[in-house]
């Protein structure tokens, strides 16, 4: 048994506080919003994000920082991208040296560039990242739907003690050693959910889906390789296993806003409609800047940045992608 502290009370750190709960662990989880820990407390359910999903009654919510941080043995970061870094300051004073930190969100420092790791040492210098990353709607996770992810880090016994905590009989956790790989893949999945609801914006079929995932998970090694990952991490479930779960499923934040963009909203109204943090536009921009500087293709992510930062049609958008110059669909030709 472990003492367990969640920063972090939307769906996905919700669901985890079940999971690790039902796993035997003491859960204590950290939200900064007074309302919504009156809500989880009192309720016990998070009755917008996870309906119908029970909260065990020894899981506490706080705001208190401290207390939720007091005699923990193990970090689980589970905020908004965006919000990573303040987040981290808000939690370095009570942090240990060699805590390992469970790094749940999924995005890019969107002023940076920096992947969350980065970001987490920083603010936290001393502690052990640990990627939690794979196909897993928080929805389904918190019923007990079978899922598999992986715990990536530079640390192998870090990984392992991560991949003991959370395995049950229907959350099966793989480790890797490649945690540039695993944190390139979570994030830039988003901005592919988002041009695949673009896609069922715009009318289009299963063709122009599976084109869209096959050709972005290409441009997501491509980037990941040009940055020191391992280009295989991208065919295993923080690549292409993340890529299909988030550019197919109802459940998809960044799908959802994707089709409202593809009948014609703007990105900002979108994101106001689907009333959830949308990951995929922010990466889209972090995403683009990495592409510059690393001078590393990515036709895809362009026109997204396009549609959402400068106005582009998105039929228009399509058109050009399609009408580009002739290309070999892998980077050696083999003739």
């Amino acid at each position: 048994m472990a003492v367990i502290s969640i920063i972090g009370a939307g769906s996905w750190g919700t669901s985890l506080s079940v999971l690790l709960h039902k796993n035997g662990h003491v859960v204590r989880v950290w939200s900064l919003f007074q309302e919504e820990v009156d809500m989880l407390n009192n309720e016990r359910e998070h009755k917008r994000n996870l309906p119908g999903v029970k909260i065990p009654d020894e899981i506490r919510f706080t705001t208190d920082i401290e207390e939720c941080l007091k005699g923990h043995d193990y970090i689980i970061l589970v905020v908004p991208s965006q919000v990573v870094r303040e987040t981290c300051r808000l939690f370095a004073p009570y942090a240990c040296k060699d805590d390992i930190v469970v790094i749940c969100s999924k995005g890019l420092e969107e002023n940076t560039g920096m992947r969350l790791s980065e970001v987490l040492l920083s603010e936290v210098p001393n502690v052990q990242p640990v990627a939690l990353y794979g196909p897993s709607h928080a929805e389904e996770v918190a019923i007990g739907i079978p899922t598999t992810v992986v715990a990536a880090s530079d640390n192998r016994d870090a990984a392992m003690k991560v991949q003991d905590i959370f395995m049950t009989p229907e959350f099966r956790v793989y480790t890797s050693s490649d945690l540039i790989g695993a944190e390139i893949g979570a994030a830039l999945k988003n901005i592919i959910a988002l041009c695949g609801g673009i896609c069922d914006g715009l009318g289009y079929g299963d063709n122009s889906k599976a084109a869209l995932i096959t050709r972005g998970i290409t441009e997501i090694a491509r980037l990941g390789k040009a940055m020191g990952a391992n280009p295989k991490t991208f065919t295993g479930l923080t690549g292409i296993g993340d890529v299909i779960v988030t550019a197919t499923s109802n459940h998809s934040r960044n799908l959802r806003a994707g089709r409202l963009i593809g009948r014609g909203y703007t990105a900002e109204e979108a994101q106001k409609e689907v009333r959830m943090v949308v990951e995929g536009i922010s990466a889209t921009r972090a995403a683009k800047e990495l592409a510059d500087k690393y001078k590393v293709s990515m036709p895809i992510v362009e026109e997204a940045y396009k549609i959402l930062f400068e106005g582009k049609d998105c039929r228009k958008a399509v058109y050009d992608l399609m009408t580009r110059s002739r290309k070999h669909e892998t980077e050696d030709a083999g003739w």
